[in-house]
């Protein structure tokens, strides 16, 4: 018994734990990750500290102050084709990312915490959910019966920073 424990080396059992990630739903029946390393904070705002801006895309819910800066705040599951988030919401839950320099409030359904696995189990999404959301995601991963999307944080910024300017 003694000897199995020399054989297995104590460094792939903390790689074991994989990476983090912030789980959430973009809307009932939609679970979805992005990275910890892409997310600075999740947070519950009113509804009245957004600022709508005219003219936007219907996914660009306006502008927030967000620790002294300025930033969009966009509907994820609009943003992404998916059933939206119900109008008559008081308060939104926020993720704030950030890619680079771009700092960027993604509302959506419900913030569930963290999770981790390892990026060998995430899978292609290609075939496993609708081709408008693959631009958006680094694919999916089962976990406990359950399909994540692993979304792309770089894609999601690069997509919305189109859309606003």
């Amino acid at each position: 018994m003694t000897s199995a424990k020399i054989i297995i080396p104590d460094q792939p059992a903390q790689n074991n734990l994989g990476d983090g990630y912030l789980k959430f739903y973009l809307n009932h029946q939609t679970a979805a990750v992005l990275s910890i390393k892409h997310s600075q904070e999740a947070i519950i705002v009113p509804v009245e500290s957004v600022t709508s801006m005219p003219n936007m895309p219907a996914c660009i819910l306006g502008l927030m102050n967000w620790r002294s800066r300025i930033i969009w705040v966009i509907d994820l599951p609009r943003m992404l084709n998916l059933e939206s988030l119900d109008n008559r919401l008081r308060q939104y839950n926020v993720i704030v990312i950030r890619v680079e320099s771009q700092v960027l409030g993604l509302v959506v359904q419900d913030i569930k915490g963290t999770t981790k696995f390892m990026a060998d189990d995430v899978c292609s999404p290609i075939g496993q959910v609708t081709s408008s959301l693959v631009p958006y995601l680094r694919g999916c991963v089962v976990q406990k019966q359950e399909i994540l999307l692993v979304l792309d944080a770089e894609a999601i910024v690069q997509s919305s920073v189109l859309h606003s300017n």
